[in-house]
Parts: C-alpha cells; structure tokens; sequence
C-alpha cells in the first residue's frame, strides 16, 4: 500500500500539467466558436457579441482559465454546445462503446502477438521468425483506417460474411437494457443470445482493425524481450539441469521477460483507447472519439477538453496499475522505490 501511495502522487502534477496544456491548446485553435454558431446570415455583429459573452469568450484568457479550473474541480467538465448536453454525461454515455472495442481489440492482440512473438525467440531466423516481421512491419506501416475500408471491402462487400458496417447493433434492432454499457455482457445478462450473436457479428471488423495495429509493438517487444532472457546464464544452467522445455519457457524465461512486456501493454492500450477515432469513424461507432472529433470540427471546446482529461485520468490509472503488476512480477522494483 505504501508503494502504491508513493507512485501515486505523482497524479496530482501531472493532472494539472494536463489542464494547463488542454486549456492552451484548445483555444490556440483558429476559428472563432461564437462566428461558427453564429453562422445564420440575419446574425448580424451584436448577436455574435452575445454569443461570445454567453460562452464566456469575452473573459481575459487568464480569468477563462480559473472558472475552467473551479468547474473541473467540481466534477462539472461544461457543457457541450453540439449537443446540448454536459459534457460528463456525454463521455458516460460514450466511454462504454469506446471501451468495449478496446477491450476485445486489446485481447485480440494479445492472443495473436504474445505467442507469435515467443514462437518467434524460440526459432530465431525461422519461417516464423520472418512471419513474425512481417506481420509486425505491416501492422505498423497500415493506417487503421486503410486497413479498416479493406476489411470491409473485402469481408462487407465482397464476401458478404461480415455486418454492415453502421455501429454497435443492426439499426433495426433494439439495444439491450443498459447495465453496463457493454452490450456484449448486457446482452447475456439479459438472456438474449440472438442480441450477443449480432453485437459480437458488428464489433469484429473494427476490433480486428485496431489489433492488427496493435499486436505489431507487441509481437516485437515480446520476441525482443524472450531472446535476451533466452540468451541468460540462469537459462542455461535450467536446460543443463534437464528442466522441460515447457518450465524454461514459461516459468523462467517468460516470466523474466515480463517486465517491458507490461510496460508495452500499458501503452498501447492507452493509445488504443485514445486513438480509436479513425477506426470509429470508418466503422460508424458511437464513441467518445467520434464524439470528440465531431466537437473539434465545430470548434466545440468544451468536449475536446473533457476527452484530453479524461484520457489523461485513465493513462496515469493505467501507469500506476503498470507500478503495481511491477511490483507483483518482480519484488525487487518495490524495494528499489524504497531505496
């Protein structure tokens, strides 16, 4: 609990470094919100003074700043002019689609990368190694939105086996009753086994999208890792000692190549999460990305700022989890915080 204490409060500056920086940066942006909604011909240079004096653009930029800070301080992130709507209650609304696509991508990844990368250290220069490159140079070198259009093209409109490509469920059924957001989980703890099936058809494509992207830093980072550990002393003192070869791979050489592992894991996911606007918009998916795009195109700043903080709040949540796995895989990090 201490350790945890301790790389905890580093929380606290950082959060505040990124509202600093998210407030400059979002009204750095050119173009004028109030002349955007004001864009009615009859609206003549008084209406847009009011508009400007509504959305508090008139304040000195430094005065912007305070109130922004006592709002967020409040748990209040604005109120998004799109929509109508508080900002907070957009993103609640929101964040649960951006996370299940996430969330199933993020362990597509993983299911395909982890092994691929530890079959590659084991045969290095191998028809598995080579594949093993391959797969990771074209994740890396493909756009996830040209690589989302291709699946489509090819599963969609070609093959016909995959949805339409129009978002979380068929437009005319009905979603589940809202639990958790997920509609794979609310689907089954409804007992809609037909609703599950259709969820599950809409959010391949785009899953596959972000994890062919995502297991290319993975794959490398895991075959990086195994072959350095693989190459070890204590590696070859467990084969001398006729240890199987199943023990040596993954009760000591896995284990001991866990630690950047982790730590790539950490970062792609917040990446992923971040950075799935592209793949929701190609794939017509109701998240906060698009959501938060569609905001930056109408030079709506309040929604941009609440995305950039809380993304910034689920970064350092995931770098502290990422402390902690440490801590669990390897006793000797936490004693190095304490020295």
């Amino acid at each position: 609990m201490r350790y945890v204490l301790r790389r905890g409060f580093g929380v606290a500056p950082t959060l505040a470094g990124v509202l600093v920086v998210t407030f400059l940066i979002t009204h750095c942006l050119p173009g004028d919100p109030a002349v955007f909604f004001a864009s009615n011909p009859s609206m003549d240079a008084g209406a847009v003074a009011a508009i400007r004096e509504k959305l508090g653009l008139d304040l000195p930029l430094w005065r912007q700043f305070f109130l922004y800070v006592a709002q967020v301080a409040h748990g209040d992130l604005g109120q998004s002019i799109t929509t109508g709507q508080p900002v907070a209650r957009d993103l609640m609304r929101l964040l649960p689609a951006s996370m299940e696509l996430t969330i199933c991508a993020f362990a597509l990844a993983n299911l395909i990368a982890l092994p691929l990368g530890i079959a590659a250290a084991l045969r290095p220069r191998s028809l598995m190694d080579h594949a093993c490159r391959i797969i990771s140079t074209a994740g890396v070198s493909l756009p996830t939105f040209v690589t989302g259009l291709v699946l489509i093209y090819v599963f969609y409109y070609l093959a016909d086996i995959a949805p339409e490509p129009i978002g979380r469920i068929d437009a005319f059924a009905v979603p589940p009753p809202r639990v958790t957001g997920f509609f794979l989980v609310d689907t089954l703890l409804s007992g809609d086994a037909r609703g599950f099936v259709m969820a599950a058809k809409q959010i391949v494509l785009p899953a596959l999208t972000m994890a062919l992207f995502a297991l290319a830093p993975l794959a490398r980072m895991t075959r990086a890792a195994m072959l350095g550990v693989l190459s070890a002393d204590f590696i070859r003192a467990a084969r001398a000692n006729g240890l199987s070869a199943s023990t040596i791979v993954f009760t000591y050489a896995f284990r001991n190549a866990m630690l950047p592992v982790v730590t790539t894991l950490g970062m792609v996911f917040s990446y992923m999460l971040g950075a799935n606007v592209l793949v929701e918009k190609v794939f017509a998916w109701p998240g906060i990305g698009s959501y938060t795009l569609d905001a930056l195109m109408a030079l709506d700043y309040a929604p941009v700022q609440g995305f950039m903080l809380m993304m910034a709040a689920i970064f350092v949540a995931i770098n502290l989890l990422i402390d902690v796995v440490y801590a669990l895989i390897d006793p000797r990090a936490e004693l190095d915080a304490d020295a």
